[in-house]
């Protein structure tokens, strides 16, 4: 199944890096990574979506708590926040097209059923820009490929979610932190020896050269 979690880091070079690579150490894939700006100073925002069974969520979680640069963990269900996607797509549109110049309305009928909006017009393509969960973009590019029409490239920014009813700054400032800043960690939740991760791993070339010389 999937699971979504937001992960708020330090702003260091080498974090999405060190994120990776505790992944790989788990032998989970990423299914999309998102990362930008939070509402805290030198703090980056991740939003880590992983294909893994329902009993790793909890392992997920404490590893990520166990990295040094991790300022706070949530795991986001569909119930539970607010989840969406941003998606560009570009269709051909041009006078070549099996439907000719008529494949431009029908595409923007299709856009406004989807509520996407027309970002790009160019003589031979059209660009959609749409907003939404993942089924709802995945229906709209089905459609788009049901009806023939070519899909020239597809770009998405991978899920991002936030928790509902729960306000970051207020808070902090609940909790009487200067500046809204924090000056504690979260514990993680108890693990056993087996479950626990090192913090620092060592560098990807290292590896390599190590199974090279073996």
């Amino acid at each position: 199944m999937l699971h979504t979690f937001v992960a708020l880091v330090q702003d260091k070079p080498g974090v999405l890096t060190r994120v990776a690579s505790l992944f790989r150490r788990l032998n989970i894939n990423i299914v999309s990574l998102t990362v930008g700006e939070s509402e805290r100073p030198d703090t980056s925002r991740m939003t880590i979506v992983c294909e893994a069974p329902e009993t790793a969520a909890h392992r997920i979680r404490a590893s990520l708590y166990k990295l040094e640069i991790t300022v706070d963990v949530d795991e986001v269900g569909r119930s539970e926040g607010v989840i969406r996607e941003l998606c560009l797509i570009k269709v051909a549109a041009g006078p070549n097209e099996p439907n000719g110049l008529h494949s431009r309305s029908q595409i923007f009928e299709l856009s406004n059923v989807f509520r996407a909006r027309v970002v790009d017009l160019a003589p031979e393509s059209i660009m959609l820009e749409m907003t939404g969960s993942s089924s709802k973009i995945e229906g709209l590019i089905q459609v788009l490929r049901e009806s023939n029409y070519t899909i020239l490239e597809v770009s998405r920014t991978g899920r991002m979610a936030m928790r509902r009813g729960q306000h970051t700054s207020r808070v902090l400032k609940a909790l009487g932190t200067a500046n809204g800043e924090t000056t504690f960690k979260p514990v993680a939740p108890n693990l056993s020896e087996d479950e626990i991760l090192p913090n620092e791993f060592p560098d990807i070339h290292e590896e390599e050269d190590h199974e090279d010389e073996t």
